[in-house]
């Protein structure tokens, strides 16, 4: 991921919780506010519901690498928090990819033709 790094500090998730914007999937809920950064910062959740170890971290992978490949296509400067949802787990990359666009599409974090990429 070039332009992106770690969302790591717990307040920074709930403060995203608390004061920014969200659109919600079957498949995971999605988060995201502006920060005056150059570069944008990803958290990925996935709590104990969703299943052991093993299943949570697939599901991790999985909304990383949506993310990893889409990223060339999304604003710069947001921090965005991804939970993911049971649903995530039991289907094809593909459906995620098309909810994964249309959630960010929905939250506006689209980049224009117009804008150059970094």
């Amino acid at each position: 991921m070039k332009h992106t790094v770690a969302l790591k500090q717990n307040h920074e998730f709930r403060r995203l919780y608390k004061k920014g914007k969200s659109a919600v999937s079957p498949y995971f809920v999605l988060y995201c506010r502006k920060t005056g950064r150059p570069v944008s910062r990803l958290g990925i959740t996935a709590s104990v519901r969703l299943g052991n170890a093993v299943q949570r971290n697939r599901a991790r992978r999985r909304i990383r690498e949506l993310y990893r490949t889409h990223e060339e296509e999304l604003r710069p400067g947001y921090d965005v928090v991804i939970v993911a949802r049971t649903r995530v787990i039991y289907s094809r990359y593909a459906e995620l990819e098309r909810s994964f666009r249309q959630l960010v599409k929905k939250l506006g974090l689209v980049r224009n033709a117009e804008e150059p990429s970094c």
